[in-house]
């Protein structure tokens, strides 16, 4: 395994690749890998001759500077990680390699980008598609391998990819959770030991919401499960939204979309650290 810096170094590593016509993986991470990252490194592995994995806190991305100062970053144990999953490239490169002058690029996907993360955390998409993008332009991948966890994130980058007409097939990835059912997060590492336990009840109560709304209206599902989140001490729910898991668009029946997903939003403990999951009601 390689670790470059530079845009330079990692067009160079890859040449090879790209004049044999051989497949490409990429993993775009922001470091503090844990085993959820490690699904999606194991599958480009399987499936390509050479798997890049970016390691990158994007700034552009982050609306909070709070959150982007805490953000965990552990670049030794990254590295090491990624060497035993079988990575051959990581790209981890400085804020002014990506950056050398302000990205001025926009983009807009609505309702895709608009709703949700996008109403909540202006510019957050935005930061997604200049750092994607930027990728995919440097890497030139065959595939880019995204963990189902950041639902919203995915539409948003199918739809840059559908825009600027990028040859790269984008291959989602199941959740991964932890044993109590939390979703695999690098936050996770910002929550105390009880914090963990106790924020796995936001998973307790989506899967319970599944047999819930089987007799029950989107509306009467929705409160359903704010409330018994919000009861929950430590816990607080910024939003959840039932929506066309294609267009992302608010729903109010059942029969509207054939692709149900519900995505939420939760403040956990006393920092507090914000975590995002989602389940599928009809698929």
């Amino acid at each position: 395994m390689v670790i470059v810096k530079t845009v330079k170094e990692l067009e160079s590593a890859l040449a090879a690749a790209h004049n044999g016509h051989e497949s490409i993986g990429l993993v775009p991470t922001m470091g503090a890998l844990h085993e959820g990252h490690a699904s999606l490194v194991r599958r480009s592995v399987s499936e390509n001759a050479v798997t890049v994995v970016s390691v990158f806190v994007n700034p552009t991305q982050f609306n909070d500077k709070n959150d982007l100062t805490n953000y965990p970053r552990t670049p030794e144990a990254d590295c090491a990680f990624l060497e035993s999953l079988g990575a051959d490239i990581v790209f981890a490169p400085t804020v002014e390699e990506v950056y050398p002058e302000p990205d001025t690029r926009t983009f807009s996907y609505p309702p895709t980008d608009a709703v949700m993360e996008g109403a909540r955390r202006p510019g957050h998409f935005n930061g997604v598609c200049q750092i994607v993008s930027k990728l995919f332009y440097w890497v030139a991948p065959t595939r880019a391998y995204f963990g189902e966890k950041d639902f919203q994130q995915i539409a948003v980058v199918r739809a840059m990819v559908d825009d600027l007409k990028i040859p790269v097939e984008i291959c989602p990835c199941p959740i991964v959770r932890e044993a109590n059912g939390l979703a695999l997060s690098s936050r996770n590492a910002l929550l105390t030991p009880t914090e963990r336990e106790t924020a796995a009840s936001i998973h307790k109560v989506l899967s319970e919401s599944l047999t819930f709304a089987k007799e029950h209206t989107i509306q009467e599902t929705h409160d359903r499960v704010v409330n018994a989140l919000n009861a929950i001490p430590e816990l607080e729910v910024e939003y959840y939204e039932i929506v066309d898991g294609h267009s992302l668009r608010a729903i109010a029946d059942w029969s509207d979309a054939p692709y149900v997903v519900g995505c939420i939003t939760v403040y956990c403990g006393a920092r507090p650290v914000r975590l995002i999951d989602n389940i599928t009601y009809k698929a």
